[in-house]
């Protein structure tokens, strides 16, 4: 029986936690933690339940049913597990994550340098995308050895950022606005959909149990405890990531205006305790890390649409190249005002999904079990993003009566009711469950 040793076991945990380092998780902690201001724990508290808890979980249930996306949706049939996976490949894609590499990087590197306008943002997406779509269309070994290297760098800078924050932070923790005062935790639950770690750990998922089988390592019980292991590394590393910068930008509002996204905090702070030359050197290894992100999801998506769909791999990279250059020309603000309402109506499908997944390996027939509380998680997101978007009213009052409606998550009683309906029922039609 193939083991690794805790040298490979800490070396894919660095991995897994490098997968998740992106833009996003750079840019939401700062603009949550200036929200919440005296606020900032029950906010991260949130923050972290649905940016590292989730995808920890989503990890290991990937890892009990093999790996993919593909494992994970089998029960609910082959159009609907496909609708999902387009969906998820769409939301890390074209349509928000990617586009969202370059206006990061944008507006933390260049804004320093140069005036903002829409001209200089057009320039800027075209050189930037002209390069993804280069290293996309001849992927190999260049990137990989770009983000070996960006990685650590990208790293230290932010343990330097976490502890100058910590130590030497830029004033005193500001007031909450009145969203974070009434509901932290669900302001912070909700700005950690905003990552979309869990959507990526979708994706991620057969990659780190790829890496393991490729170290002659094939029981899946042991797979999947490594897995757990490099989770547990990755979210613990996330958590101190996401926490320090929650600090930055909670103490940080003497630096900006009210409101202000977290790259324009971001890009305050290291000018304001590490000069120019700071802001220089944070400018290139972000806009480097985003730019290795972007690659990777183009490819993500190439590989994954060329293989579901009669088109190539590099006619997906070039569409949705140009696309999302399109798409990061609205800025970053507007990108993520638009992504709100589709995370909000996506999320209680990837939680409902993982979590009964993470249990599917011992039902019977677990497609009796997971169709229907999932249509139940579909219909209630959809009406939840609709709400987010203005298209419905908040406060209808058959919803607002459901428990945790005002959290956030009114889905959740009635999920629960359909999945215990749901065994209850299975039991009595083909008797008592058969555990694999």
């Amino acid at each position: 029986m193939k083991t690794l040793s805790p040298a490979n076991i800490l070396a894919l945990g660095f991995m897994t936690f490098a997968l998740f380092l992106g833009a996003g998780n750079i840019i939401f902690p700062p603009s949550a933690g200036l929200s919440a201001g005296e606020n900032m724990w029950p906010t991260a508290f949130g923050f972290l339940l649905t940016a590292v808890g989730l995808p920890l979980l989503t990890l290991v249930a990937l890892a009990r049913v093999g790996g993919g996306i593909q494992d994970l949706t089998a029960p609910l049939g082959r159009l609907p597990g496909l609708i999902l996976a387009i969906l998820v490949y769409l939301a890390i894609g074209p349509l928000f994550a990617t586009p969202r590499t370059a206006v990061v990087s944008y507006e933390v590197g260049v804004l320093g340098l140069v005036e903002d306008s829409w001209q200089t943002l057009l320039i800027y997406s075209l050189v930037y995308f002209a390069v993804v779509l280069f290293l996309a269309l001849k992927p190999g070994r260049l990137v990989d050895n770009i983000g070996k290297l960006i990685t650590p760098v990208l790293l230290l800078a932010l343990v330097v950022l976490g502890i100058t924050a910590l130590l030497f932070p830029a004033g005193e923790l500001g007031q909450a606005t009145p969203a974070y005062k009434e509901n932290p935790v669900v302001e912070g639950i909700l700005q950690g959909y905003l990552t979309m770690d869990a959507l990526g750990a979708l994706v991620f998922g057969v990659v780190i149990t790829r890496a393991i089988r490729d170290r002659q390592v094939q029981e899946t019980h042991i797979v999947t405890r490594y897995t757990v292991i490099a989770a547990v590394i990755a979210a613990i590393g996330l958590a101190l990531v996401y926490l320090t910068l929650f600090q930055l930008g909670a103490t940080s509002g003497s630096l900006v205006g009210e409101g202000a996204n977290g790259a324009e905090i971001l890009a305050a702070f290291v000018q304001y305790r590490f000069g120019t030359a700071g802001s220089f050197l944070l400018a290139v290894v972000i806009t480097l890390a985003c730019l290795t992100t972007a690659v990777g999801l183009i490819s993500a998506c190439g590989a994954f649409f060329s293989r579901e769909f009669p088109v190539s791999y590099a006619q997906v990279v070039w569409v949705f190249t140009i696309f999302c250059m399109a798409v990061s020309n609205q800025g970053l603000d507007s990108l993520i005002n638009i992504s709100v309402p589709v995370l909000v109506g996506l999320y209680p499908l990837a939680i409902v999904l993982v979590c009964l997944g993470l249990f599917s390996s011992s039902l019977a027939r677990p497609q009796n079990i997971m169709r229907p509380v999932m249509s139940v998680a579909l219909v209630f997101g959809i009406m939840d993003g609709l709400k987010t978007a203005g298209l419905m009213a908040r406060d209808t009052a058959w919803m607002s009566a459901l428990p945790f409606s005002s959290q956030g998550l009114g889905w959740l009683a009635p999920a629960v009711i359909v999945l215990v309906l749901a065994l209850i029922v299975d039991r009595l039609r083909f008797g008592k469950t058969q555990h694999a």
